[in-house]
């Protein structure tokens, strides 16, 4: 199995275009050693080198694919590695990509929890306007445990992990089971897993299990504190607010408790996050916990 990491970022990418925290106005003046980042999504594919699968379509989408030519098999005058396309959630962050891939030349199949199919087809239809270009295939991801396949995958299995959270901000529903899961993802041929879950609120002992079962982790990475963005005067939300778990507020503490050849890695970071600095003392601290932290471009073998 191969995870190709296309955006390492949270929502707004780094740096942020209106930001001017002491990241996103140092990485800008070239006065810190930090790497730009954009906003959070992953492709993963088996042996079929031609045969991604899309964790999540960033509004920098684009960008991202013409990053990683892995993806573009080049085999007809329209083409794509990408077979289908896997939302963890409805987040404007991981949905608004799926509008610039409209030129398709054949329905998206897109698999989802019917909590994403109904704000994306309400709240925010982004389906509906895609029907009326490419089209869209829905396959239902259910959040009961079972596994399932991806078409075009068939040596890889999934599994869906119902997580804490809650739907976006534009959502009319309150807040169910379902809005948020992580995905666990098994390559049948070696039976190596990846624990992919950009977005955690908490680790209780059956997420805990699984993240134990699996050869890596590819996890909430948001924010270093749980008031971060109170600190900075950018917003009245804590991260457990919006849904995330801080490093500092128990991710590093669940992090060292996994078996030691686990491979441990942060994703989806948020531009005030001073692990996005190289050189900083948070990074020096979760390089002492053997923690990495994603960036674009990044590969992953299992």
């Amino acid at each position: 199995m191969y995870i190709r990491i296309l955006g390492a970022a949270a929502g707004g990418g780094f740096p942020q275009w209106n930001c001017n925290c002491p990241n996103c106005g140092g990485v800008r003046r070239g006065a810190l050693n930090a790497r730009p980042r954009t906003q959070s999504s992953i492709a993963i594919r088996g042996a079929d080198e031609t045969a991604w699968t899309l964790v999540n379509a960033s509004p920098d989408i684009l960008t991202q694919l013409q990053a990683n030519p892995q993806l573009q098999p080049g085999r007809a005058y329209r083409d794509t590695g990408i077979r289908n396309i896997v939302l963890t959630d409805s987040q404007i962050d991981h949905t608004t990509g799926l509008l610039m891939l409209r030129e398709a030349t054949k329905p998206w199949p897109l698999w989802c929890t019917d909590n994403a199919f109904d704000d994306l087809t309400t709240s925010n239809p982004i389906l509906q306007v895609l029907q009326r270009y490419c089209g869209v295939e829905r396959r239902r991801i259910e959040t009961t445990g079972e596994w399932f396949a991806v078409d075009g995958t068939a040596d890889l299995r999934w599994q869906a992990l119902a997580l804490p959270g809650r739907p976006p901000p534009y959502s009319s529903r309150s807040p169910q089971p379902g809005d948020v899961i992580g995905l666990l993802v098994e390559d049948l041929r070696t039976e190596r897993r990846l624990c992919y879950a950009p977005g955690i609120a908490s680790i209780d002992s059956w997420l805990f299990e699984l993240m134990c079962s699996s050869q890596c982790v590819l996890v909430d990475g948001t924010f270093w504190t749980d008031d971060e963005l109170v600190r900075l005067g950018v917003s009245h939300k804590h991260a457990a607010d919006m849904g995330h778990l801080s490093q500092t507020g128990g991710m590093i503490q669940w992090l060292d408790r996994l078996p030691a050849a686990t491979r441990r890695v942060l994703i989806h970071i948020n531009n005030t996050n001073p692990i996005l600095v190289e050189d900083s003392p948070e990074r020096a601290q979760l390089n002492s916990h053997h923690i990495e932290v994603a960036y674009d471009g990044m590969e992953i073998e299992l």
